[in-house]
């Protein structure tokens, strides 16, 4: 004989109901990866079971980025076809998770300023703990990287400065060395003055002697000349 068809009813017995639960979940989760990888499917897969515990399967791709690209689906294809008043709700249901989340924004901007602890637990203010580690390094890595290319730069600018006045210093020596060369071009001679002493000595001596020689000459003319002649010769 066949096996009959099993009708679909929650099962009474507990005991019963969990191991059914037990073993369609391993069934169920490893169906979903099998479609995820056969066909290249985003596959997002959530299972809360009667006691509340929380069980999920998901590709490649987060949990969170599926959940999200299936909202913006959802909410599209509601636009489309929602009449004017259930888009005015789903406007009014959008402006209220808006504020859900920039009230977690703040919440979270005051936790990491060190406000608001006393209602966090353990695991709360561990995650803040760890999320201000996180951002520290982030701080620290930006900050040591701006101080490396401020000391690259200071040292650039040394080495110009240093090329600068070294340059500066071998023209002001150039000019040095021109300006003395110069002076030295402008003085006279320590044997013009001497030789020209020896030179024109004899010569004004010479022209002296010749002097006296003539007066003496006119002396002697002028005696023995008559006074007629001289006379004629003075005018």
């Amino acid at each position: 004989m066949g096996r009959g068809r099993v009708q679909l009813k929650r099962i009474e017995n507990k005991i019963s109901r969990q191991v059914t639960f037990s073993k369609r979940r391993t069934g169920f989760l490893k169906k979903a990866h099998e479609i995820s990888v056969l066909c290249d499917a985003d596959v997002a897969l959530i299972v809360f079971s009667s006691k509340g515990k929380l069980f999920e399967y998901s590709t490649h791709s987060s949990m969170d980025s599926i959940l999200e690209r299936y909202e913006r689906y959802s909410y599209a294809e509601k636009m489309l076809t929602a009449p004017e008043t259930e888009t005015q709700a789903t406007w009014t249901l959008e402006s209220s998770k808006l504020k859900t989340k920039l009230e977690v924004l703040e919440k979270n901007i005051r936790h990491y300023g060190g406000e608001d602890l006393e209602q966090l637990n353990l695991r709360e203010l561990q995650n803040v703990e760890q999320q201000l580690e996180t951002a520290l390094k982030r701080i620290r890595t930006k900050k040591n990287q701006l101080m490396h290319e401020s000391i690259s730069e200071l040292h650039k600018k040394e080495k110009e400065l240093r090329d600068k006045n070294n340059s500066l210093s071998k023209k002001l020596k150039d000019n040095e060395n021109s300006e003395q060369q110069d002076s030295r071009l402008q003085l006279p001679h320590p044997h013009s003055t001497s030789s020209f002493a020896t030179t024109s000595g004899p010569l004004i001596m010479g022209a002296a002697m010749r002097g006296e020689g003539l007066a003496q000459t006119h002396s002697v003319s002028a005696t023995m000349l008559p006074l007629w002649m001289i006379r004629h010769i003075n005018q």
